[in-house]
This record gives C-alpha cells, structure tokens and sequence, in this order.
C-alpha cells in the first residue's frame, strides 16, 4: 500500500486509542491530515486516551487546504471528511482513509479515489506480521468506543483468514 494517505479523524482515534498509529507510518510513505481533521482530534480533550500517541506522532503532516471547499461536499459530509476528500483532489494522494460510509461512497463513486478504512489497515497490518490477530485489534477499537459495524468485523475477519 505505500504511498501518500490523508486520514479523518475516525480512524487516526480508533489506531491511537490501541496504541497502533504507527502501523500507518510502516505502511504508508507519507501521512497527512488537513487541519480541520488535526483540529478535530486535538479537540477531542483528555476523554481522548490516545490523543498522547498522537501528539507524539510527529511523522503525520498536518497541512492545509489551499481553496475552499467544494459545495457539494460541505452540503452532504461533515468537515473533516468533505476536508480530506477535497484535499485529495487539490493536492493529490494515493488513499484516503475514511470509515463513515456515506463518506467512503462518496469518495470512491464520485471522485474514484482509493479509499480504506481502519478494518482494512489492521488487515494489512497482520499481513505484513506488524500485528498478531486482527479480531483483538478490534475488538480494543470497540472496547474504547470506536463503532465498527459487525458485517465490516466479519469481512475482517474473513480477509485476514481469522473467521
């Protein structure tokens, strides 16, 4: 998967919060988040228990949009997401990283971006044996709050040959 990544927020919280951010340093050549998304997180407060690992995730860039954002995508995502989708088509990036569905449709049918998701980072982290079991790193993910839809944690499970 090496390449450029712009990250949401969702999935940059759900690999901090079991310690795992830095699987997207391995994995990728290149992380970044617009501002709206670093803000976001920051925002997060101190009920964010990984917001430590990300602090110290010095390796993520964290840069800005140079034009505004397209209409249609303000009207029909939130911030941070109509923020990385946007940021793809002006600066360009190999994959966006987003898990909200509406989002991901979005991103791959009307703009055919690569698009992944967290479930599919910790496959390929199991993949590259940066991980042991891909069923507790998201079982953790859903243990700290992050929702994940049970038919995603099959396919999962599926791919990474745990099911």
């Amino acid at each position: 998967m090496k390449g450029r990544l712009v990250s949401n927020t969702g999935p940059i919280v759900a690999l901090a919060v079991i310690n795992k951010l830095g699987i997207l340093k391995i994995i990728f050549k290149e992380v970044i988040v617009p501002d709206v998304v670093h803000q976001e997180i920051i925002q997060g407060g101190k009920d964010f228990s990984g917001l430590a690992h990300y602090r110290k995730a010095s390796w993520i860039k964290k840069e800005s949009l140079k034009t505004p954002l397209e209409p249609l995508l303000e009207t029909l995502l939130d911030k941070g997401e109509a923020s990385v989708i946007h940021f793809v088509r002006e600066k360009g990036a190999d994959f966006v990283l987003i898990d909200e569905r509406k989002a991901r449709k979005i991103a791959r049918e009307v703009y055919g971006l690569n698009v992944v998701g967290s479930a599919g980072i910790i496959v390929e982290a199991k993949r590259r044996n940066l991980i042991p079991n891909v069923g507790e790193a998201l079982d953790e993910m859903r243990n700290a709050g992050y929702w994940i839809h049970d038919d995603i944690m099959k396919a999962a499970l599926r791919q990474a040959e745990e099911s």
